[in-house]
């Protein structure tokens, strides 16, 4: 669905940049969690569980939004191999922001961790334990973070690209409201 508006809702963009800061923050705990073993480890995952959690869900949030409201047009000057990338690039980055939650739960769950929201409440398991899933699960995760910072990367000098140098409302459809 295109929207007719040049500019993104405001709950839309409320969701946007809240995830983008999330993401960037989750990628950072999950690099030094993964490269400490020091007392900060146990800190790290108490907080990269929980915001995995919330990532899926504001994900699920903002897939629904997406699908109801639609996006502004692209700019109709806009190379179709610009446009073909700019779509594939976002479903990957949805696709993404569902899997790799996902993933990690279900990693924890084959590992037989619990997965801890706050205090003594858990998320139900979703496999039952077991150390060839959870092993194979860890390398997916790990692999689909290093997608995901690549394409988080890809998605920064694309929008960066637009503010900048094309300056064709691209940009400004996320960054502000429209005027």
């Amino acid at each position: 669905m295109t929207n007719t508006s040049r500019h993104f809702s405001a709950f839309a963009r409320l969701l946007h940049w809240t995830m983008a800061a999330l993401i960037l923050a989750m990628l950072f705990i999950g690099v030094a969690m993964v490269a400490t073993v020091s007392h900060a480890h146990a800190t790290l995952i108490a907080l990269h569980r929980p915001l995995g959690i919330a990532l899926l869900v504001l994900a699920l949030i903002r897939v629904g939004v997406r699908i109801r409201n639609g996006a502004p047009a692209l700019p109709a000057d806009m190379p179709a191999l610009q446009r073909f990338a700019a779509k594939a690039s976002h479903l990957v980055l949805y696709a993404l922001f569902i899997a790799m939650p996902l993933i990690g739960w279900t990693m924890l769950c084959a590992g037989g961790y619990p997965v801890t929201l706050f205090g003594a409440y858990h998320l139900p398991a979703l496999v039952p334990q077991n150390v060839e899933l959870f092993a194979l699960l860890r390398a997916l995760h790990t692999w689909l973070a290093f997608a995901l910072l690549a394409i988080v990367l890809a998605h920064i000098a694309a929008a960066l690209f637009h503010g900048l140098i094309r300056r064709d409302g691209v940009f400004s459809s996320m960054a502000r409201a429209q005027r």
